[in-house]
Formats: C-alpha cells, structure tokens, sequence
C-alpha cells in the first residue's frame, strides 16, 4: 500500500493519496478543488485514480470530488447518511457508490469500511482501511473533521454558517455518542484527519499531521468526558467564528462546484480601467504586504496581504455576488486565483500590476497613507476619550483582555457595521500583533473615515508597555 499525504497550509486542509501497488488503482481522500497534484502524484508512482471519497461536505473549502469525477474519470464514494438536507445532489452525474454505515468498498487490495461518525455534520463518515494483501485488521482511520489531534469537530457550523436552527447541541451530543464508538477502537490504529492547527473547523487543534487512536484517548482532552452534558458545554465553549463563506462552501460542495475548465484565467487590465472601477465602488484589493500599503496606497482600495491569512479573509471580505479585482505582481496571479478558487471565490474581474502606482502618480495624484502608533505614543489620547479604540479580535480573545474602553467588532463583520464607528475623533484598530488590524485600517480608510491609526504591536505590545487591560 502507497499513502501519500498533501497539505494546505492557507486552510489548514489535509487531503490523502491512497494506492494498491498490485494492481495500479488509487483513491483520493478529502481532495481539494486542485486537483494536479493528485493527478502528478498518481502518475509519477504509477498509479491511476480510480475513485475519490469524502467524509463529509465540507464547508471550509471548495471540494475536488467532482473535479476528479470530470477530468479523471473517478468512481464518488459519498455519504448517504444524515438527513435529506445534507444530501449530495451532483453526484448522480457521474459514476457512484452511496455509503451507509458499516458498508466497505474496495480500491484494488485496499478495503475501506464504512464507520458513521455524526457530529460536525449529520453525514459524516471516517473510513477504517485494511491492506488485505498482508493483514486481515485495519492500520488506520481517515477521521476527516471527526477526531483531530488534540481535538474533535466542532458541531456548530451547521446552525452558525448555514443557519440550521438547533443544530450546534444537537451535534454536540451525536459527537458524544460518536466518540465513545471510536474509543472501542485499537489503540494501534494511525489516526488521519482533515484538518490540523490553524483550521476554523475546531478550537484546539495540533500542528502535528497524524496521530494514533490510543495516543487521543489519552490526552485528547475531548475525550476525557464521561458525562453528556459536561462535554456538550465543554465543546461549544469557545469556538471560534465561523468564517461567513462557510455557508458557500457548504452549497457548493451539496450541489457540486463549476468544473475549473469551464472557468475564465483573470485578464491583466490597464491603468485607464482603474478609476471608473473605484468610482463605481468597485472591490479593489491591494494584496502587498501591510507596510506597503499603510505607507502608500490607491484611495478607495483594501489591503489583504497575500499571506498564509489571505484565504481566509478574502472569504470573510469578498462577495461571492460581484466581481472584485487585485492589484498585485503578475507571477503571483496563477497561485493566488488557484487560492481564491480553493474557496469558490471564482468572481475575479481582472487585475493590475503594480505599476499602477506610478502611474497614479503621474497622472497628480497622491497615493493614500494611514498612520501608525505604538501604545505609548496614543496612550494618552485614549485615556482622555479623544479617539475611537476598534478592536478586531475574535470573540475569545476580547474576553480574555482588552484595552478599557474599547469598542469590539470582529474584523470578519467591520465592512457591515461600519455605522457603529463614530468619524469624528480618530479611530484606532487593534488586535493581537497588528496584522488584522491593519486589514481592518484599509477598509475604514477606503470607507471615508477620515483619520484611521493602526496600533503597532496590537494588545500584546500594549500590555507589555504596562497600559490597562480590562479582563
């Protein structure tokens, strides 16, 4: 047996490459919307793609299954648990096998056995696999958004993202159940999940890509609850924000996304677009690095840095409803479409290279600038009530400590609660270092607020300059 495994570190999202070397087929687990390296990775280890399979429907990012199904030819393996919402509507398109609980399936010697594991999502499923040509027991678990290591699934996003009331108790308690079927399992078996640490699709989980079944009995902490109620509240505690394009996600990947062929490659635009475009109020992101931007930038534009953060908040930021434009280096346009198509932004306009600037400035116009602070230097005027604090943070991160005085709107929420801010005084952002913050500078300064100061160092900095924090 063959496994090879992929990561996206922009989404934290982990997909697997499953082959029989005897007889020449493999299987994709959990693919992401790119789908060539999957398709190189078979070819260069002999192998072709026979089939392709999730554990559930995903909400963090575009799936690769029907991409596969279309350019590979793949057989779908999906879940036919959970409820009639939750159902795969594509898939009848293509050559398919709908799985039940303790159903197995075979890709050459390699048997997959079918566990439903309901809790993140109705239909979930993990898969045990077993190498028959030399073992009648199974090696390990893909545990997809299931059991991560040093976490388990959160069971919220049905009811935070796609609105279904009720939803986020209702899974805990199936996690719960779910959970003490997976502690009946060896403790030998290797553990394979979809997501490692930075995921929003969890609260706690590990940077270390696998794990083993007994090692998360162990110190998994979720797993430590024997009692329902205790562990329900201890798993909706503290879960982060779903980020707003999780909804999308979750349609998409229930319908099934465009194929990539059918998709139009982002046109390089002139300088002579730029202004009707911004006139017209146009979404404009500046995708440089935030000391670039803060120092000079085009008035009307936002700044997303092209970062391991960009995905992120372009799904938080971008609508999926109108075309939006970059303006960035040429050579990084493949790789960033590639990242915003990961997550079914495919609405780009076009783009502008990063002569742009000098252009602008022939043509007598300044480029814009927003100010930046470090705690002692705007410590004053916020004690005394002369500027506005703006902290971005996430909810968890407001609660354990914030600047007195402070108003708190998630960065993810600021384009549509821009009312809440007064304009008549300053207006600080803040969060954690001064990365988020500065995202959120751009949008207030691209919205008409007239003087916009980004707090270098974020809550961190100010608080090791000794300056009241309110916990």
């Amino acid at each position: 047996m063959l496994l090879r495994y992929f990561y996206d570190s922009k989404l934290a999202h982990a997909s697997y490459l499953v082959g029989c070397q005897v007889t020449g087929e493999a299987i994709v687990i959990d693919p992401g919307r790119d789908v060539e390296p999957y398709l190189s990775t078979a070819k260069a280890e002999g192998l072709w793609l026979a089939a392709a399979t999730e554990t559930h429907i995903h909400a963090d990012f575009v799936s690769g299954a029907r991409e596969l199904a279309e350019r590979a030819k793949v057989r779908l393996y999906l879940s036919d648990e959970g409820d009639a919402h939750w159902k795969y509507e594509y898939v009848h398109s293509y050559p398919h096998t709908l799985l039940k609980d303790g159903d197995t399936f075979n890709v050459g010697n390699i048997r997959f056995e079918v566990k439903h594991t309901p809790g993140h999502t109705p239909e979930h499923l993990s898969f045990l696999i077993t190498d028959t040509a030399g073992a009648n027991q199974p090696m390990g678990i893909f545990t997809g958004d299931f059991v991560f290591v040093g976490d388990v699934g959160r069971p919220d996003l049905l009811e935070k993202a796609a609105g279904v009331a009720g939803a986020a108790e209702a899974g805990a308690r199936q996690m719960f159940n779910s959970l003490q079927r997976f502690k009946t399992l060896p403790d030998y078996l290797q553990l394979w999940p979809a997501h490692g640490a930075g995921s929003a699709c969890g609260k706690a989980l590990g940077a270390v890509p696998s794990s083993t079944v007994g090692y998360e009995k162990m110190f998994n902490v979720a797993l430590s609850h024997a009692d329902e109620a205790t562990f329900v509240r201890a798993l909706l505690e503290g879960q982060p924000e779903p980020p707003k394009y999780f909804a999308q996600m979750k349609r998409l990947n229930k319908i099934g996304p465009p194929v990539l062929a059918g998709l139009p490659q982002p046109e390089h635009l002139p300088f002579n677009r730029l202004d009707a475009l911004l006139a017209e109020g146009a979404p404009v992101v500046d995708t440089r690095p935030v000391a670039a931007f803060a120092t000079g930038h085009l008035p009307g534009t936002i700044n997303i840095p092209y970062d391991n953060s960009f995905t992120n908040w372009a799904g938080w930021l971008l609508s999926y409803d109108q075309p939006f434009y970059l303006i960035t280096d040429p050579s990084a346009v493949p790789q960033i479409v590639r990242d915003l198509r990961y997550i079914g932004l495919d609405n780009i306009g076009g783009y502008f290279d990063l002569s742009v600037f000098d252009a602008w400035r022939k043509a007598g116009d300044p480029l814009q600038h927003y100010e930046v602070a470090t705690p002692d230097q705007i410590a004053g005027q916020v004690a005394a009530g002369h500027a506005t604090v703006v902290d971005v943070r996430q909810a968890d991160e407001w609660q354990s400590g914030h600047i007195p005085g402070a108003k708190h709107i998630m960065l993810g929420y600021l384009p549509e609660r821009l009312a809440e801010i007064p304009a008549d005084q300053p207006v600080v952002v803040q969060c954690r270092s001064g990365a988020r913050s500065a995202i959120a500078a751009s949008i207030l300064q691209a919205q008409g607020v007239p003087r916009v100061i980004n707090l270098l160092g974020g809550i961190k900095a100010w608080d090791a300059a000794g300056l009241p924090v309110e916990r």
